[in-house]
């Protein structure tokens, strides 16, 4: 896995053998994917069910875990076919049903759902002897078990204001614009782009790259809910809060997180932040843990307001000083009515504005020819990779460029096309075809 520079394909990239541990005893596949319009890991799970569960299989056997959970939605139906069709070779292994809410892709949502067990708050899921994974992470843990292949390439879905929604397999480095174009281009003028999902993801140029966490790209118009959201200033967003917020509770009463027992409550932070009151720090060291789902502000304030971007300011700037978040907080009892109080992915998907752009994003094998990708030398949580090559060398696909650095959490990074190098910083590399 490390040496393969096999990292989580979505989120933050957490590199994915530091997850491996003796302790655990349950091995999760996590296919929620319940931000709308991504559909790339269920269509690989579809398409790679044997290898996958196949190598699930030998993580938990190399781990001594008995069992292995495959969490999805039943609505994937052609993904839980490809499952359910390969299980009985592999004992330890069974289906784990996600309802289809928000965010059911959140890992300790996806725990509690199929274990029952709850992860503490700030805990690592190993903590109750789980390990989870999604799809694509660990196919590529299977092509580099039985390919010797390392990743240097990433499945990435074009979707939204497109002619052709999308899914391609892109080297790592290619850019958005150009899986804009191979998608048809846009059929809008005045778009911005999101990279990932429309609740998680950033605001993103055609000039950004595929990294090994990319997941979609998201071509919206500038009017559309999400992008001005996205786009709004945090003075404007405080402001809003001090004007606007009624104390309604909405945001703390469908916190995925807060139904869980965990003691963020957004609508107390939202009060404590725009009055100024510091007497009491509970509601500003709580921010630690929000899982920036983004449920609060994108459908449950009826204001508009921005409560999910002011607790992640407050975050960074609690970090940024040096404070820690409390191990041994407190925590409450699962709330009794949390499943009335679940989003719907289909009612949030409208509440979006998505609806007309929710189709089907099938996987292309038009093969993706850049003429030259530039690959980031960081590419997942930990320490970032060194570059191993000068500007005028040759390189393959699969020649290390950035070697790991040692005894530390860091993965090498591999070239993932053929050609000349022709820039190097202590960023990224730059290839020539």
């Amino acid at each position: 896995m490390r040496n393969s520079g096999v990292a989580g394909a979505g989120g933050a990239g957490f590199p994915s053998y530091a997850k491996l541990n003796m302790a655990a005893d349950t091995v999760i596949l996590n296919c929620a994917e319940c931000e709308p319009l991504l559909k790339l890991h269920r269509q690989v799970l579809e398409r790679y069910a044997h290898e996958i569960v196949e190598t699930l299989s030998l993580i938990a056997d190399t781990l001594d875990a008995g069992r292995v959970i495959v969490a999805i939605k039943p609505a994937y139906k052609e993904a839980v076919k490809a499952v359910e069709k390969v299980l009985p070779e592999f004992p330890k292994a069974s289906i784990g049903f996600l309802p289809e809410v928000y965010p059911a892709g959140d890992e300790v949502v996806t725990i509690y759902e199929t274990t029952g067990r709850v992860v503490r708050p700030g805990a690592l899921p190993i903590t109750v002897g789980c390990i989870v994974y999604n799809v694509e992470t660990i196919y590529n843990v299977w092509r580099a078990l039985h390919e010797s292949k390392p990743v240097t390439e990433k499945y990435i879905t074009i979707a939204g204001e497109v002619k052709n929604p999308s899914t391609f397999k892109a080297p790592l480095g290619t850019t958005y614009g150009e899986l804009i174009e191979m998608a048809g281009g846009a059929t809008v003028s005045d778009y911005a782009l999101v990279g990932g999902g429309p609740m998680t993801g950033p605001i993103v140029r055609e000039t950004d790259v595929v990294t090994k966490t990319s997941n979609a790209v998201l071509v919206l118009p500038k009017n559309n809910f999400v992008i001005q959201k996205k786009t709004q200033k945090i003075k404007i967003s405080m402001n809003r809060a001090m004007a606007a917020c009624c104390q309604c509770r909405m945001c703390t009463d469908l916190c995925s997180r807060h139904l869980l027992g965990h003691p963020i409550e957004p609508h107390l932070f939202m009060r404590s932040a725009s009055t100024g009151t510091t007497s009491d720090l509970g509601p500003f060291m709580n921010t630690f843990y929000c899982s920036a789902c983004g449920l609060c502000e994108m459908y449950a304030c009826g204001q508009g307001l921005s409560p999910r971007t002011l607790i992640g300011e407050c975050k960074s700037g609690l970090r940024a000083n040096g404070v820690k978040p409390d191990p041994n907080v407190k925590m409450d009892e699962v709330e009794p009515n949390r499943s009335g109080r679940m989003v719907p992915v289909e009612r949030l998907t409208a509440r979006l504005g998505l609806t007309a752009y929710d189709k089907p994003a099938p996987i292309s094998d038009k093969e993706v020819k850049p003429s030259s990708v530039q690959i980031k030398l960081s590419q997942s949580i930990g320490v970032p990779a060194t570059a191993a090559v000068k500007p005028g060398d040759k390189v393959s696909v699969g020649d290390v460029i950035g070697t790991a650095a040692e005894g530390k959490l860091s993965m090498p990074v591999h070239a993932s096309i053929s050609g000349t190098v022709t820039e190097v910083t202590p960023k990224y590399v730059v290839i020539h075809a």
